[in-house]
């Protein structure tokens, strides 16, 4: 079986400093050597935008200057790289992330399904779904979800069910309650699961949002390999084996997938 180095990088991405916002990444990132390397949600133009037209002023298609940067990177890293952006795609902007196989000839693009807080005032509802990228290279199968993505099993189980052997989650996290869900999420799906979240404050008008740190990379047992602090900048760097989640049963007997009764799952009618 192969064994991969799994990057999470965890820094505070200044409000609309695209450039400075590449160089911090690069200078994150260049002595790091992994298979695959994880940033932030939105990590290129910070987070806090308040209306549509804020966010039509650095939203981006895929092949611009985001496109560009990651896709040097992974060619240069000769790596996976996730990484979240603003996406600008005919009419429509999403909160977007990259999958970047530095042997593909296009990237793949996650457009985030479940919008929170004043997302919804700037962004549209992705229409993706979700999906999973397989780079046989690497013999990985990588599902992405971004952020409040993580609130909804479906969400992860999905991403199983399509073959994920690693959830990839760039989130802009200011809550608490992720650091008890995302083991469960690893645990119950049999998959490791990495989050790269971000730190510090940004503030609009009256308002502060205050940004949570502690990215992790967990394992398919739910336990944690790796952990940021809080507030600084981080790298943090595990060794993941993708192939050990495909056997789901956890005994001679019970195994996740095979154990489902999806039949007795709908809604019952209320009467």
């Amino acid at each position: 079986m192969k064994t991969l180095s799994l990057a999470v990088v965890q820094f505070a991405p200044e409000f609309g400093e695209k450039q400075k916002n590449f160089a911090r990444m690069q200078q994150l990132v260049e002595d790091v050597t992994a298979d695959i390397i994880v940033f932030p949600e939105l990590c290129t133009s910070g987070y806090f935008f308040l209306s549509r037209a804020e966010i039509d002023r650095v939203a981006e298609p895929a092949e611009g200057q985001s496109g560009e940067f990651f896709g040097d990177m992974a060619q240069k890293k000769k790596a996976i790289v996730v990484a979240g952006f603003a996406e600008r795609h005919q009419k429509s902007v999403y909160n977007s992330c990259f999958v970047v196989v530095p042997e593909a000839k296009k990237p793949s693009v996650y457009r985030k399904t479940h919008l929170f807080y004043k997302e919804n005032d700037c962004f549209d509802h992705g229409d993706t779904g979700f999906f999973v990228v397989s780079d046989k290279k690497r013999d990985v199968r990588i599902g992405p979800m971004v952020c409040y993505d993580w609130r909804f099993p479906e969400s992860a189980r999905v991403l199983t069910l399509l073959g994920a052997d690693v959830i990839v989650c760039p989130a802009n996290l200011i809550t608490e309650a992720w650091q008890q869900v995302m083991p469960a999420r690893a645990i119950e799906n049999n998959v490791y699961l990495a989050v790269a979240n971000r730190t510090g404050v940004e503030r609009r008008n009256d308002e502060e949002l205050k940004f949570k740190g502690r990215s992790a990379i967990y394992d398919f047992n739910g336990r944690i390999l790796e952990q940021a602090g809080s507030h600084d900048d981080a790298v943090l760097v595990a060794g993941i084996t993708p192939a050990r989640t495909r056997d789901k049963s956890f005994n001679p007997i019970n195994n996740v997938f095979t154990d489902r009764q999806p039949q007795h799952y709908k809604p019952l009618t209320r009467l």
